[in-house]
């Protein structure tokens, strides 16, 4: 913009030369045929009025200079729109280059990463998370099973660990009889869960019914919930940002907030 403001003064400037060029030989050759001393006076002076008329007009060398400069930076202008960005060092760099580690970051494959990113990678933006016990992170997957005995998924321990590391982690689980709690208390204390001190005890939720579970995640305010019963997801689709539902076959329709697997460690992987 500035450069053609510049040409257009520039070519004001040299109209108005010409023009003054034209009328001052017309003034000169009518003071040529009627010589004498106030004619030459004349000349004299109206010469010193053109001389200093273009002494101002004309541009100083130092705004010249400041054209050149700015001419010259043009192409600096272009050349960051066309690929560059500056460096910290007052250089340019190719941006193509600062796209494609962001990219190379974006399209990272889960197998690049360590279990502690992926779990930050998938549970990111959560506070509270609650999960199932049966069918999680227990192998038996009814109540009535853990009447009899309760056995941790060694698979899923390091996920667990990652979980309670980096969120506020609770496990809650329906059982008939008190014994079922002992039960689950000790796997789970002999299985090293409770080892890292990120999960306690305390953490570990009972109830007799499934309608206790669904009142236990939202009285928490979990912000996610893992879950093998889809009643209970659909229940709590309402309520809950995103669910976890775990499940070895198809169960049609789920919730849009509902994501599925076929186990806790497969989601992970």
């Amino acid at each position: 913009m500035a450069d053609r403001v510049a040409d257009h003064v520039g070519a004001l400037v040299r109209c108005l030369s010409l023009h003054l060029n034209r009328k001052v030989t017309g003034v000169i050759a009518v003071l040529l045929n009627h010589q004498g001393a106030g004619s030459l006076g004349a000349i004299a002076g109206f010469a010193i009025a053109v001389l200093f008329a273009w002494r101002f007009l004309r541009p100083s060398p130092g705004r010249r200079a400041s054209d050149r400069r700015k001419r010259g930076a043009a192409p600096s202008t272009s050349r960051l729109a066309g690929g560059l960005e500056p460096s910290g060092s007052g250089g340019l760099v190719p941006t193509a280059s600062l796209n494609d580690t962001v990219a190379v970051e974006a399209i990272t494959s889960p197998a690049e990463l360590s279990l502690g990113q992926i779990v930050r990678q998938r549970l990111g933006g959560c506070r509270k998370i609650t999960c199932q016990l049966l069918g999680v992170i227990l192998e038996e997957r009814t109540p009535e099973e853990l009447q009899k005995h309760a056995t941790v998924r060694l698979s899923v321990l390091q996920i667990v660990e990652e979980i309670s590391k980096y969120f506020d982690l609770f496990l809650m689980e329906t059982v008939l009889d008190d014994e079922s709690e002992e039960k689950v208390l000790s796997a789970l204390e002999n299985a090293g869960i409770f080892q890292n001190g990120n999960l306690i005890k305390n953490k570990v939720l009972f109830c007799s019914t499934d309608i206790g579970r669904t009142s236990f995640v939202r009285q928490l305010e979990a912000d996610w919930h893992i879950d093998t019963n889809l009643d209970i997801t659909s229940q709590l689709s309402r309520f809950i940002r995103l669910q976890l539902y775990i499940s070895e076959i198809d169960s049609g329709q789920i919730p849009r907030n509902v994501l599925t697997s076929t186990s806790l460690e497969r989601f992970f992987s």
